[in-house]
């Protein structure tokens, strides 16, 4: 579900097929603010509604705006959700300055045996999905969610987990099958994507060298049927200097005798 626009919007309901949610995440738009509090409680309501009731209530926000909700009215909603047992998780990125002192206290209120966490990501050259495979909210082992080398900050402290040395995408996926799936075709995809970038620009560099070697054909073109036709014409000037030496010659004899006369 999204939690900008004007409110709160259910994507795809509970369901085990991921091309459902991979689609409804590829048709998701970042428009309008941020609805925060009635997100989480859309989100508990549609958990409510689970098929295996043993299974734990969890909700992973991601948040990248600026939190217009106060700290008074979060905490209200972190002791609410605590009562229903739902965990919730936070990412919280490009605006963790502005976020992370309201996301903390949500965390210590909602937090009960360690099943909530907030991972802070600070801008840099690292990837989210990267940061997250050694966070708790994925590594439940891990200490602490944060950037690989102890640059990010998260709940119960900073560092990084061995799952990213050992398995791909640093996901096990004997533990967890459908999310090392979802994360494969998601590369899959950025690398196609890649490629069809790097073919358009190709493509663009290619066009934009052949109007210089076509020009240059026309031109050398020209200059050739120019020198075609500048030879014809020394041609007939030859000819005609030709003639006129043969008859001077041919009047020399006549003018002798006349003399000789």
């Amino acid at each position: 579900m999204t939690l900008g626009g004007n409110g709160p919007e259910v994507k795809v309901t509970l369901c085990s097929e991921f091309g459902k949610i991979l689609a409804g995440i590829h048709d998701t738009t970042v428009h309008g603010t941020n609805h925060l509090a009635t997100s989480i409680q859309v989100a508990a309501l549609a958990l409510k509604h689970r098929q295996n009731k043993i299974q734990r209530q969890r909700v992973v926000v991601f948040v990248g705006s600026p939190i217009k909700e106060d700290s008074k009215e979060l905490i209200k909603l972190a002791k609410k959700m605590k009562k229903n047992n739902v965990a919730v998780d936070f990412v919280n990125f490009g605006e963790e300055a502005e976020n992370t002192e309201k996301l903390e206290s949500f965390i210590e209120q909602v937090n009960s045996s360690d099943n909530s966490h907030l991972v802070t990501i600070p801008p840099g050259p690292h990837l989210l999905s990267d940061v997250l495979a050694s966070s708790p909210i994925i590594n439940e082992d891990s200490v602490g969610g944060g950037i690989p080398g102890g640059l990010g900050a998260g709940s119960g402290g900073a560092g990084a987990g061995s799952s990213s040395e050992l398995f791909e995408f640093g996901v096990d996926p004997s533990v967890d099958p459908e999310l090392a799936l979802a994360l494969r075709m998601s590369l899959e995809d950025e690398k196609a994507r890649q490629e069809k970038e790097k073919e358009k620009a190709a493509a663009s560099s290619s066009a934009a060298a052949t109007i210089p070697e076509e020009t240059a054909s026309e031109v050398a073109t020209a200059e050739a049927s120019s020198s075609a036709s500048a030879a014809p014409a020394a041609n007939t000037e030859a000819t005609n200097a030709s003639e006129e030496a043969k008859e001077s010659e041919e009047n020399k004899p006549s003018q002798m005798d006349t003399s000789n006369d």
